[in-house]
């Protein structure tokens, strides 16, 4: 297991990050995941073991379970607290409340308090804004965030699944008021969705924010069980909660290119999928879950993969965006920017 560094923090989090999206159960997270605390402790012994220090969990999931179970799990196999980064998030409906939603600084210091209490802990080491607020001000939520880092209760912040003008704006009204900024990005990125290459990835690499890819097997559909020949696998989230959303054709394109690789690695597609993440320089910690033990040590051994250049010219030519405005123009003006 390798180390990267969390943007300029000096925090180093593993090259995997789990992902405790299948704890719990309740009510619409089902259909994602239903283990309970001892499939959830045996999963993050698991993890530990490998050598990942970073969990990913959100106040949302599961309504507060999953945050209970990991929290738990952390506690009963008796972890010290400093040798792990956990991240949770905010922003989603938690209650009937009128103010049980957003990313207002009321909301945020609720939800920040009922997380500590949740996860067993004094402070969350990354605190992820969950999506976007159309109704709250990006002042007001900025300086909700401020307040929380100044408590102690939250060390860094990030955000995920913001368009790169809004992450640029909340960072600019930041640094203007001399408050705490975002180090980190969490977005959905895989070989079957390359989307935030356009605008975010580009902006990450110029900011130093750190990228955390959630979904890297596209909602299980790269988990080697969806072939073009077998559209249902019988055994994966998809089959009964179709997210997030993709180009199915162009991805058993992909899939037709991973498997003879995985074939010649001696690997699964999954790993193959994983590995490709793994070999962007835009990528921190890639994150990943899990339902069964197995599983999870699969994707683990995806670190020990090493692609070849052609391997990676091949993924790259098949799952490859179309150029579009103005990306096609910045490629034209600059060839004769290029010393000869």
């Amino acid at each position: 297991m390798k180390y990267k560094f969390l943007s300029n923090t000096g925090v180093l989090v593993s090259e995997l990050c789990f992902g405790t999206m299948t704890f719990g159960g309740d009510g619409y997270w089902e259909a994602i995941g239903r283990l309970q605390q001892d499939e959830g402790s045996a999963l993050v012994k698991t993890a530990l073991d490998s050598g990942i220090n970073f969990f990913d969990t959100a106040n949302v999931y599961s309504y507060g379970k999953s945050e209970i179970i990991l929290g738990q799990a952390i506690k009963d196999l008796g972890v010290k607290r400093s040798d792990v980064v956990i991240a949770t998030k905010a922003r989603g409906r938690m209650a009937a409340g009128a103010n049980q939603i957003g990313l207002s600084r009321l909301h945020i210091m609720d939800s920040v308090n009922e997380s500590l209490e949740r996860l067993g802990t004094d402070h969350i080491d990354l605190f992820y804004i969950h999506g976007v607020d159309a109704e709250t001000a990006l002042e007001e939520t900025m300086r909700g965030l401020e307040d929380i880092v100044r408590s102690g209760k939250v060390r860094y912040l990030g955000v995920s699944n913001h368009a790169a003008w809004q992450i640029m704006k909340a960072n600019g009204i930041a640094e203007k008021n001399g408050w705490t900024k975002f180090v980190a990005c969490q977005h959905y990125y895989t070989i079957a969705g390359r989307d935030i290459e356009r605008e975010l990835v580009p902006m990450m690499k110029d900011q130093n924010l750190a990228l955390m890819p959630w979904s890297p097997l596209a909602g299980g559909f790269l988990s080697g069980k969806y072939t073009r020949n077998n559209a249902t696998s019988g055994d994966n989230r998809r089959d009964s909660f179709d997210f997030p959303p993709i180009d199915k054709e162009k991805a058993y394109d992909i899939i037709d290119v991973i498997q003879p690789i995985a074939e010649a690695h001696s690997v699964s597609v999954a790993q193959i999928a994983l590995s490709w993440l793994l070999h962007q320089q835009s990528v921190t910690s890639v994150i990943i879950g899990a339902k069964k033990p197995e599983q999870l040590k699969d994707n683990i051994a995806a670190t020990s993969v090493v692609l070849t250049p052609e391997d990676l010219d091949k993924l790259n030519k098949i799952s490859e965006l179309n150029t579009e405005y103005p990306a096609w123009m910045f490629a034209r003006q600059g060839r004769d920017r290029v010393p000869e």
